[in-house]
């Protein structure tokens, strides 16, 4: 079991980080919606293999049969792996672009309260909020937490889907070499 969480956590993890890292490397951004769109409709394709992987374990391993526990617990352990590759390269990623996120995410801040037509207090709050994330976002303990739970909800919404079909002998049964 083990090796099917770290084959497919590992896969999962590089799926969704390679994407986005090679773009921020780039330099290519979008505004902050297409961003987001991006990111989690690349982190449900890449988390798609827990379903696969529990499907792959319950078949092989099992006999075509998976209770839920298990089939939760696989689940949540190729997202533990999935996430920690996706924070990993994600500070490979901060590193490369001299940690320049936190200015940006700061400045896209002030623009959005500027496009607002916010009153002067209002811009006023936007600078403090962005001069107060850019301090939080420096502190790796802070940094690090934050980015593994941009993905790992995800992964527990696909891992309970996944162990509530496949504990089902009868869904997507496995198919018998002839």
């Amino acid at each position: 079991m083990l090796r099917t969480i770290l084959i497919f956590g590992l896969a999962a993890g590089l799926i969704v980080t390679l994407p986005m890292d090679l773009t921020l490397a780039r330099g290519e951004s979008g505004s902050a919606s297409a961003s987001m769109l991006f990111g989690y409709t690349m982190m449900l394709l890449a988390l798609s293999l827990i379903f696969v992987g529990v499907k792959r374990y319950r078949d092989r391993a099992l006999g075509g049969v998976i209770r839920f526990v298990p089939a939760l617990l696989m689940g949540l352990g190729i997202s533990v792996v999935a996430g920690i590759v996706y924070t990993l390269g994600w500070e490979i990623t901060l590193a490369a672009t001299h940690y320049s996120f936190a200015d940006s995410y700061a400045q896209a801040m002030v623009h959005a309260a500027e496009a607002k037509g916010g009153s002067p207090a209002a811009i006023a709050r936007a600078v403090k909020e962005g001069a107060d994330f850019k301090a939080q976002y420096a502190n790796p303990l802070y940094r690090l937490p934050m980015t593994f739970i941009e993905i790992f909800p995800v992964g527990v919404l696909i891992s309970l889907i996944a162990a509530a079909l496949l504990r089902n002998s009868r869904f997507l049964p496995a198919v018998k070499a002839v």
